[in-house]
């Protein structure tokens, strides 16, 4: 298992010392999409991390930026992160955690115990709680947070939610191609700062225009689809923020395939060939995984992953 980070970044040179230094050792590759900075973004980024990959996306948008990070990604998970201080590296961890235990796509969420916002303001809550509740209309599922870039997902999740996306409805579309896909989601906590420096390039109506565009658009892309509109009503377990397709089997059908009926988790293992299990430990609260013999969830082939650091940060 083996991680990329993508920064998408225009004119962040004042941000990133607040950035890059955070990010965990153990990721093995961050890549930089730099939109054009003029203020020496690209240098001050090769100065605090000089194994950086940069990469020159001059078109405009952030969702064209992400499309060419996850492009030039070349590691087996690819984690988001915003170049304006705003995303907490530290929370990588248990992004990872998450794809670890089961999940296809980590997205953070700031409206669940555990998350929180300083950025944002009524008029962008509101406008993210109406669109919110608008896929879940269309979608199905209960997403407590949709237009929020902090977001982790294998390599394999690339194909589904490649679309016509440049600007920051981006991780809308994300969102709502996986769920629509019947792929396993699990939202994690997470708290959104302030930027540090600089001035946000969102604009609030234009692009929750865009974003409520592309709500419609996939929508009816879903309808087309046939099954995959049925694929896309997920179950959310209270006791879990990990989703994933409804499962219509007997009681009986569930337990023998590994359904833990007091923690609500599914035990079945997460990959071909894996042996991966989730149990709640009833004192602490916490999931014990358990792999299969002679490996464990933080050590990937390279072996230079700090164990404790993600098996800890629970999903």
């Amino acid at each position: 298992m083996t991680v990329s980070v993508v920064i998408p970044a225009l004119n962040e040179a004042r941000n990133l010392p607040h950035v890059l230094p955070q990010v965990p050792h153990w990721v093995d590759e961050v890549v930089l999409v730099d939109g054009g900075s003029e203020d020496g973004t690209v240098e001050v980024a090769r100065t605090l991390l000089p194994e950086i990959r940069v990469v020159r996306e001059l078109r405009p948008g952030k969702g064209v930026a992400l499309r060419t990070g996850f492009s030039a990604a070349r590691e087996d998970i690819i984690v988001t992160l915003d170049a304006d201080g705003s995303n907490d590296p530290a929370e990588i961890p248990a992004f990872v955690g998450c794809l670890l235990a089961g999940a296809d796509f980590a997205k953070g969420s700031r409206f669940v115990q555990g998350g929180g916002t300083t950025d944002m303001g009524l008029i962008r809550r509101t406008g993210n709680w109406g669109l919110q509740r608008l896929v879940r209309v269309a979608f199905g599922g209960r997403y407590s947070d949709l237009c929020y870039g902090y977001n982790a997902f294998w390599r394999h999740v690339l194909p589904v939610i490649d679309g016509e996306a440049d600007g920051f409805e981006i991780e809308t579309l994300m969102n709502v191609r996986v769920l629509a896909a019947g792929m396993r989601v699990a939202e994690v906590a997470s708290h959104e700062a302030r930027r540090i420096h600089g001035q946000s390039h969102l604009k609030i109506f234009r692009d929750g225009f865009r974003v409520l565009r592309t709500i419609i658009r996939e929508w009816r892309r879903s309808l087309r689809g046939g099954p995959a509109a049925e694929a896309a009503r997920l179950r959310i377990d209270d006791r879990s923020t990990i989703v994933g397709p409804r499962d219509r089997r007997s009681q009986h059908d569930r337990r023998a395939a590994g359904w833990d009926r007091r923690s609500g988790h599914d035990r079945r293992s997460s990959s071909p060939g894996s042996t991966l299990a989730l149990s709640r430990d009833r004192r602490s609260g916490h999931d014990r995984r358990s792999s299969s013999p002679g490996s464990t969830l933080a050590v990937s082939s390279n072996g230079h992953h700090d164990r404790e650091e993600i098996a800890d940060a629970g999903c």
